[in-house]
């Protein structure tokens, strides 16, 4: 067992010393981009400005014969983009294959101080994220970085949700954790081919009006089939001070449906969601920020409140402390995001 007193040292001599708080920087959608497409490359210093984090995608999606191109092509974005206040994320190939040690290497040794954050897919246990956490140590000292790089895990696998309060602790450099619905859904034998989001089949039914028939017409409800892994997620980052976010929603052209998974992530604790299509963009932005009328109402309660401590009534409703802590997670998430967003700065008032 390893020592608290360790926790904080680095794995390797010459690599920087780990964080001890994870920062908490605009985080309403990972937008990802091919590298491999030099069309979509071209695009990626337009793009930059218009989300929080940007991610090159070296994994699914990308056939074996453009691995190494899509690797080339972020390596060339690393070089040659200023992405300002916009973090700069990587998905690298899972562990298990052909490609991640050339990912980690050429990245970390290439580009490692203009990388924020490397996502690593199909993480099913602790013991993944130590293998991950010594190599990046190593390779950090080797290209003589001053920062050290920080992982997020993607839950894809049942045995990841088994683990994940292990999974979250493991390394310093845990920066959060992704929910990914797809391979998840595979894994567990789920009867869904969606991306994402609910299922019709997935339902409630109301109870037959008194006297009618068992087939007569009720009323139904789709519910939400990631309810429970979302919670768990939640609270495993939350307990260890990392940030989860929601994954992807695959159909791009639903966007109401999109906008109500979202908002459920958001509800639940989530500090936001993966955009696979620019048009996602716009709906992670509205949803993971908070809504100007629930800001001022947040302001208010906690003006009301003084000390923040005891009971009063505003508006016919009781507050009390725990009011109080919830009205300031909206007001000051809200303030960070308005140092970056001055429309959002604007219709908040700050």
């Amino acid at each position: 067992m390893r020592s608290a007193k360790d926790f904080f040292k680095p794995l390797n001599v010459g690599a920087p010393e780990p964080v001890r708080e994870i920062p908490f920087r605009p985080s309403r959608m990972i937008h990802f981009f091919p590298p491999s497409n030099e069309k979509m490359v071209a695009k990626v210093p337009d793009i930059a400005p218009k989300v929080d984090i940007l991610l090159g995608n070296l994994e699914d999606g990308v056939p074996a014969t453009d691995k190494d191109a899509a690797r080339a092509g972020l390596v060339q974005v690393g070089k040659t983009v200023d992405m300002g206040d916009t973090q700069l994320w990587t998905r690298v190939n899972s562990l298990d294959s052909p490609w991640f040690l050339d990912d980690i290497y050429t990245l970390v040794t290439e580009i490692g101080d203009k990388l924020d954050v490397i996502m690593i897919p199909k993480v099913e246990g602790p013991e993944d994220i130590h293998f991950v956490d010594r190599l990046l140590a190593q390779l950090e000292a080797k290209a003589g970085l001053d920062q050290p790089i920080l992982v997020h895990a993607i839950l894809e696998t049942a045995r990841g949700v088994a683990n994940v309060e292990e999974i979250c602790g493991a390394s310093p450099r845990m920066q959060g954790l992704s929910l990914g619905p797809a391979d998840l859904a595979a894994n567990r034998r789920m009867k869904t081919t969606r991306v994402g989001g609910g299922h019709p089949d997935y339902l409630v039914r109301n109870d037959p009006a008194e006297g009618a028939e068992i087939d007569s017409q009720r009323s139904t409800y789709q519910q939400d089939l990631w309810h429970y892994t979302i919670a768990r997620m939640v609270d495993a980052c939350v307990m260890h001070g990392i940030l989860p976010f929601y994954g992807p929603f695959g159909d791009i052209k639903d966007t109401v449906a999109c906008e109500d998974q979202f908002r459920n992530a958001y509800l639940l604790g989530c500090v936001g969601a993966w955009s696979l299509h620019p048009v996602q963009i716009d709906i992670a932005k509205k949803v993971f920020s908070p809504d100007p009328a629930a800001v001022a109402q947040a302001q208010r309660v906690i003006e009301a409140m003084g000390d923040g401590t005891g009971a009063i009534m505003l508006d016919g409703k009781m507050e009390d402390d725990a009011s109080v802590k919830q009205c300031r997670v909206v007001v000051e998430l809200a303030q960070q995001l308005a140092a970056r967003d001055p429309e959002l700065a604007a219709s908040y008032g700050f």
